[in-house]
């Protein structure tokens, strides 16, 4: 078993629930996108670039997107940066809170970008 994936399952409930729903959303959205375990996160990699990173802090899950500047603006009600320059992050509490929806777009935002320059 991979060490993210150790991660994951060692987590308390709700939020190893919560954790494996979002990593069924990121890999339904970007199949081609691997798990890696970096700065002892679970991260999910394109290649060799970043698109997000899943963790449980406090009291909730957190999937943060180090390329938050090529998310559309749209998104910012649903977007947390806390004073975070360049990372924002989707944050749940609970399962039911997880907005596929929103999450998935976002996930292709990202991926869309990935011909700019922070890819190379």
């Amino acid at each position: 078993m991979k060490p993210a994936e150790v991660y994951i399952l060692n987590k308390p409930e709700p939020f190893k629930s919560i954790m494996m729903h979002v990593q069924a959303v990121i890999i339904h959205t970007l199949p081609t996108a691997e798990l890696k375990y970096k700065w002892k996160l679970p991260c999910y990699y394109i290649g060799k670039r970043p698109i997000c990173y899943i963790n449980q802090s406090k009291d909730y899950v957190d999937v943060g997107f180090w390329h938050s500047a090529y998310i559309t603006k749209k998104f910012d009600p649903y977007l947390v940066s806390e004073k975070r320059k360049i990372v924002k992050s989707l944050r749940y509490k609970t399962l039911e809170g997880v907005n596929d929806g929103v999450l998935m777009d976002i996930l292709k935002e990202v991926y869309e970008h990935k011909d700019k320059s922070f890819w190379r």
